[in-house]
């Protein structure tokens, strides 16, 4: 297996983990905030891909109610985090989406094909059915407009972590997922995009020859099936795509790996898909590139917020540094940097317009304010987390599951009070 392959993967803490690398935290100085909500109003949905709204049928009943975890019962203050019930399992790298009902879907990031349900009333996780395919890391899950989720790609559980081609629909009406049409390229940690058509872009990943693919594919709801459309200007896996309020794709960073003993990067290139002509092209670049483990956010004025990641595509070169993208102009400029260098971390838009940004080899948080161009403390973790999940939950808090720096806290989770 190509080393460059194994090095870059391993942006992803799930991989980062098993060679014991740590982040450093690099302290910057920036300007504080008060726990008090903004009156900015904001969109309730952090995720890639936007929620519809909630009008679906709650889930079936667990399949195992034996392992329905305890809720927490302690009362949160503003800005502070709290623990609530574990998952059946411990979980790395899974994948995370809040249904149409409020509950929400983990699956993957653990060695076998179990998926559970949040359930945000009482606090606790209970088995839902099993995936037709173990998806360890890298998978995508998608929200699509039905209230169904599109879960595709991944590596299996071999030693050599193969990307899948296979994807599978999770119906909450049912409980049960079932296979759905394959990729054309097996891949993972690539980027799946719900469009305002309601069919999915998918983008990029890392390939069966251990290679990051330009390629890209669509995948129609309506139909079941993928099919191609255009390829990126080049390959990236590790990278970011967000849905801009115009309808296309911004496409950021990642890392570059073209097989083995050739050239692996750390991209600052970002691009643009616009699903009108099924193209892509390039558009404004960062000031530094970011291999993987970076976020990027939507605001709601329209900018895109990247922060974190890794510099360089070889070691661990966590950043502090954000920027925002402003479509408007097609390029990126410098906003306040975190007080912490961070990658594997997450990153959650607030119903106020801040952005929650949690993690990334340690249990500190920050907020950012889009309206002053800073990050500003907030309450820290229960326990350290990367590569974990978080998601916006109906009612305003932030669920973080997954990615324990400890295995001992491998099953828990926790909330975040905003």
């Amino acid at each position: 297996m190509d080393i460059g392959f194994v090095a870059g993967v391993g942006g992803r803490l799930a991989r980062r983990r098993v060679a014991g690398i740590s982040l450093a935290g690099v302290l910057v100085v920036v300007a504080a905030f008060g726990c008090g909500a903004s009156t900015t109003a904001g969109p309730t949905s952090p995720t890639k891909t936007p929620s519809p709204s909630l009008n679906t049928p709650s889930p079936a009943p667990s399949m195992s109610p034996q392992l329905a975890s305890q809720s927490a019962t302690a009362t949160l203050g503003h800005g502070q985090f709290g623990t609530t019930g574990s998952t059946a399992v411990a979980r790395n790298g899974q994948t995370a989406v809040l249904l149409q009902d409020g509950d929400v879907l983990i699956a993957g990031g653990s060695g076998d094909d179990t998926a559970e349900l949040y359930d945000p009333k009482t606090g606790t996780f209970v088995q839902t059915g099993l995936m037709n395919v173990v998806r360890t890391v890298g998978a995508t899950a998608t929200l699509l407009p039905d209230g169904r989720v599109l879960i595709a790609g991944g590596s299996d559980n071999s030693i050599d972590q193969n990307p899948l081609a296979s994807a599978e629909l999770y119906d909450p009406a049912t409980g049960k997922f079932s296979p759905t049409g394959s990729m054309a390229r097996a891949r993972y940690d690539q980027t799946a995009t719900l469009l305002q058509d309601g069919r999915v872009l998918v983008a990029g990943g890392f390939g069966s020859s251990g290679a990051s693919l330009a390629s890209a594919e669509l995948y129609d709801p309506a139909t079941g099936k993928f099919s191609p459309t255009g390829s990126m200007t080049r390959p990236r896996s590790d990278h970011t795509a967000t849905l801009l309020q115009d309808g296309r794709v911004l496409i950021v960073g990642g890392s570059e790996n073209l097989g083995v003993q050739k050239a692996k990067a750390a991209l600052a290139s970002a691009e643009l898909y616009d699903p009108k002509t099924g193209r892509f092209a390039t558009t404004g670049s960062m000031s530094t590139g970011r291999s993987a483990g970076q976020t990027a956010t939507l605001l709601t004025d329209g900018l895109v917020l990247v922060a974190g990641g890794n510099a360089s595509y070889v070691q661990e070169e966590p950043l502090a540094s954000a920027e925002l993208y402003d479509p408007r102009t097609g390029t990126f400029h410098r906003t306040g940097s975190m007080a912490e260098a961070r990658d594997s971390h997450t990153a959650t838009l607030l119903p106020d317009g801040r952005v929650l940004v949690a993690g990334g080899d340690d249990s500190t948080a920050e907020l950012y304010d889009p309206e002053v161009g800073v990050f500003g403390s907030t309450g820290s973790m229960i326990v350290e987390r990367a590569s974990h999940s978080a998601t916006l939950l109906a009612d305003g808090r932030v669920l973080m599951a997954g990615g324990a720096s400890d295995p001992a806290d491998g099953a828990t989770a926790e909330v975040y009070q905003p």
